[in-house]
């Protein structure tokens, strides 16, 4: 069973960095740890499922 705790705080926490990062005007930064933060979400999904 994936663990969604882990896959929620993972996201949390990048939503929380890249605010930071845009409010600096960082967008590619911000874009990267969001899109970072799907891939490992999806990763831990695929594994639990495998």
């Amino acid at each position: 069973m994936p663990d969604y705790e882990k896959m929620y705080y993972r996201f949390y926490n990048a939503i929380t960095d890249a605010l930071e990062y845009l409010e600096a005007g960082e967008l590619q930064t911000a874009r990267f740890l969001l899109i970072r933060a799907q891939q490992e979400a999806e990763e831990l999904y695929l594994a639990a499922e495998g």
